[in-house]
């Protein structure tokens, strides 16, 4: 498979990330009595990354996470030479969705998306319970370190086949259980930079600690795991 296609194929897996995630949350949680609440966001996330995962896994190992392509580099699974290209078609796919979301969200009475926040990461005044940046940070590290833990795993030659899309989508669900009212959980550096480029502002202001934090705990993963392989 060409790396065109690879990134044409990460591209579209970052955009339905995104768009479902980010979207469930912006469109779907916070209608009184009906919205999906944590519960039914960290479900869409995991749903996005489930579905895709069976529909590309095949083109480009449906990485959709710039932290995952480092974390699998790092653990000899993946190419470095195609890092670039996949951050690069991963961070694009990101932003279109958020644009499409905010374009979306903007046929709501009174919306506003700088006000809205499009889902955007943060910490501080800007975490959803107003948790520290330093318990952001920790929280980053060390949900992506067991979300990469989890990839590696199910997608190792010695697992039962076929399987891996289904633990890795119920992993990034757990995931977003566990961490929405630190961060509103990111572990992934493009999935973060979309709404934040399209809200601006503190969010981009913050959005270094949602590309450092994930990479950390990625490459800590990879680094782990290729010890388990010695």
């Amino acid at each position: 498979m060409s790396l065109a296609k690879k990134s044409v194929a990460e591209f579209i897996g970052t955009f339905w990330l995104v768009l479902g995630g980010c979207g469930s949350a912006v469109l779907a949680a916070g209608i009184p009595d009906l919205g999906i609440g944590f519960v039914g966001v960290s479900l869409a996330f995991g749903l996005t990354v489930l579905t895709m995962a069976y529909a590309i896994g095949h083109i480009s190992g449906c990485h959709l996470n710039p932290a995952v392509s480092v974390g699998l580099a790092v653990a000899g699974r993946f190419k470095w030479s195609e890092l670039p290209a996949y951050v690069i078609a991963q961070v694009l796919g990101a932003i279109v969705a958020a644009a499409i979301l905010a374009w979306i969200a903007s046929g709501a009475p009174g919306f506003d998306v700088a006000a809205s926040g499009l889902a955007s990461n943060g910490y501080g005044e800007h975490s959803p319970q107003g948790y520290s940046m330093q318990s952001g940070f920790v929280t980053e590290v060390v949900m992506t370190l067991m979300f990469l833990i989890i990839i590696l795993g199910a997608t190792d030659k010695r697992a039962p086949a076929g399987f891996a899309p289904v633990a890795i989508g119920l992993g990034l669900t757990l995931i977003h259980l566990i961490s929405i009212p630190v961060t509103n959980t990111s572990v992934n550096p493009a999935r973060s930079t979309g709404p934040a480029l399209i809200v601006g502002g503190w969010a981009i202001a913050q959005l270094w600690m949602f590309w450092v934090a994930p990479i950390i705990g990625a490459a800590i993963a990879g680094i782990i795991y290729r010890w388990f392989e010695e």
